[in-house]
């Protein structure tokens, strides 16, 4: 009887239990949709866009966001930018955009392309730019404005370019570990950060020439909308104007005015009317829906190309997982709805296997529908081993490219384990390769030069998928701009790594027009992952103090996370530096 009721009362408390979630979650859906933008576009309206937060390809939801309606703009998808600015240019509900704001960040390429539709824009309707303070990103994007207005109290920030990589050598033989190189390409510097404590001449060689290719379009962009020589604007980025005074900026003519936010309100007024702001997704909401016979999909690779992973593994962001792709891409094959893809590589590479594979998936892709590849703000190393055998293959001016090279790390950690932490290692085997790896010792010559020789294997199978994807005449011809340089798309061009400078939608166009479609409409090819799962993500404390940690380190944390995950990665890397720390 004792356990009848016992178990009673926990069936009856467990129902509670229940219902009491499922009415929250009940409340919680009817506040997420009470607060879900309805906004209709009025007619005089002006889009406002705030050049705050991350730029980047592809967004992720943040439930916690969308349900208290606290968009942080921590991250703004650029392509949702650009198509809310195009609707805005021939929406004649639209009078013009106020930029707001002048710390966003992002590659150069991205903020290029952003660049790029707001110039566009400026031709026949007006921009207006105000912020507190620009950093060079930001006055870089609000430079597009007719007038460019600081806080009388705001600074501007216009320095240049600088590429500043950290470098773990002297930290690892401190803790007794010593990174153990295998690789080919002079400029493949992916490594040094392990094994040096500076960059090589070769590196230095390739940096300066990129960050030079970069700093030379934003200083010709921001010269043309500014009507400023190209040698002004160059000059004056060595005068520290980050501790300038708005007299400065507006004497060379960097803004138009320093006013107060009051008094840029009252120029809104003068310029546009009275004012009614709008956000991009209400103005795309009042965009016309397109509808075609069939679709260009979009699919994107962004992050870190790792191989495998468990399909209930959910902390996928910034990842490429080459089973995966292959596996869509067998599907897009397949569709026939699908007329040509489009591939949007954001990727400084990793494993060179799963690149392999991804090479072979494209391959086959082709061979059914058109495949066009876009290049966001870096497709190199194991990105650039996906582009090669694309229909045609699209880069933005800064875009970093390239980096065909090979590499494999193996740490030695005997100094850490036995002279540091007293621990002795002893061995029983039936081969001479049975230890091989071992990290109680380091390579020995036989297994060093054994390694080295599959590295240039991978290498020699390199060449050859760019030799024939972009149809060089033979692999010196490849070899001679590979060896793991790094290039700019402008610069790539001229060698022959890409096809055009271009952006996402040139590509999109591009892609309908190798397959002979007129009337299409653009897919997004990847299913976003659900609101609940986003949700019970982020409740978890692994996922919050791994945002915490990469908060607290900045620009240490990716180098650090790739030391300590080496082990766990494949031997055989096609990638660019983690960290080139371009500012």
């Amino acid at each position: 009887m004792k356990d009848f009721i016992k178990y009673t009362l926990a069936t009856m408390l467990g129902v509670v239990i229940l219902t009491l979630f499922a009415g929250l979650m009940m409340v919680v859906m009817a506040i997420s949709v009470s607060l879900t933008d309805t906004q209709k576009l009025e007619n005089g309206s002006v889009l406002r866009i705030q050049l705050t937060g991350q730029l980047v390809d592809r967004t992720v939801k943040d439930p916690w966001a969308e349900l208290f309606h606290t968009n942080t703009l921590a991250e703004q998808n650029v392509h949702q930018l650009k198509r809310a600015i195009a609707e805005a240019k021939t929406n004649t509900k639209v009078k013009g955009i106020y930029l707001e704001g002048g710390s966003i960040s992002g590659s150069y390429a991205l903020l290029q392309e952003l660049r790029q539709s707001l110039v566009d824009f400026a031709q026949t309707k007006p921009i207006y730019a105000y912020s507190e303070d620009y950093t060079q990103a930001g006055y870089y994007i609000a430079s597009t404005a007719k007038t460019v207005t600081l806080n009388p109290m705001g600074t501007l920030n216009w320095h240049g370019i600088a590429a500043q990589p950290i470098f773990f050598k002297d930290l690892l033989e401190k803790v007794g570990v010593k990174v153990q190189v295998f690789k080919v390409g002079t400029f493949k510097s992916a490594v040094e950060p392990f094994i040096n404590t500076e960059m090589s001449e070769p590196n230095r060689l390739q940096v300066t020439a990129y960050i030079r290719s970069i700093w030379d379009n934003v200083v010709k962009e921001v010269a043309a909308s500014r009507h400023l020589p190209v040698a002004h604007l160059d000059s004056v980025a060595n005068n520290y104007l980050l501790f300038g005074q708005t007299a400065d900026y507006k004497a060379l003519k960097l803004i138009d005015e320093a006013k107060y936010i009051d008094e840029v309100r009252s120029d809104l007024n003068k310029l546009f009317g009275e004012v009614k702001f709008a956000s991009p997704a209400t103005v795309l909401n009042d965009a016309d829906e397109k509808d075609g016979d069939k679709a260009v999909a979009v699919y994107y690779c962004e992050g870190d190309i790792v191989g495998a992973m468990a399909d209930n593994d959910y902390n996928t962001k910034g990842l490429i997982i080459g089973s995966r792709v292959v596996e869509d891409l067998d599907k897009l094959a397949k569709d026939d709805e699908v007329g040509a893809v489009v591939l949007r590589i954001n990727s400084g590479g990793g494993s060179a296997y799963a690149s392999e594979q991804m090479w072979r998936a494209i391959t086959k892709l082709r061979e059914q529908k058109p495949v066009v590849v876009s290049m966001g703000g870096v497709a190199a190393s194991g990105g650039y081993y996906m582009s090669a055998p694309a229909n045609f293959i699209y880069a933005q001016p800064t875009t970093l490219t390239g980096s065909i090279g090979i590499f494999g790390m193996i740490p030695d950690a005997s100094g850490l384990l036995t002279e540091k932490l007293g621990l002795h290692f002893d061995v029983v085997k039936t081969h001479r390769a049975s230890d091989f790896g071992s990290m109680g010792r380091g390579l020995n010559a036989e297994e060093s030069t054994a390694l080295q020789q599959y590295i240039n294997r991978g290498y020699h199978t390199f060449l050859t998928r760019v030799k024939d994807g972009r149809r060089f005449s033979s692999l010196a011809e490849v070899d001679s701009i590979a060896q793991g340089r790094v290039w700019t798309g402008e610069q790539a061009l001229k060698i022959g790594l890409v096809d055009a400078l271009g952006s996402l939608d040139d590509a999109i166009a591009k892609a309908a027009e190798l397959a002979k479609i007129k009337d299409y409409y653009i897919l997004d090819a990847q299913t976003e992952t659900s609101w609940w799962e986003t949700l019970k993500h982020q409740a978890t404390g692994e996922d919050y103090l791994e945002r915490k940690v990469k908060a607290i380190l900045g620009v240490y944390y990716e180098p650090l996370r790739w030391t300590m995950t080496l082990e766990e990665r494949d031997r055989l890397q096609a990638r660019m530096p983690y960290e080139l720390n371009i500012r």
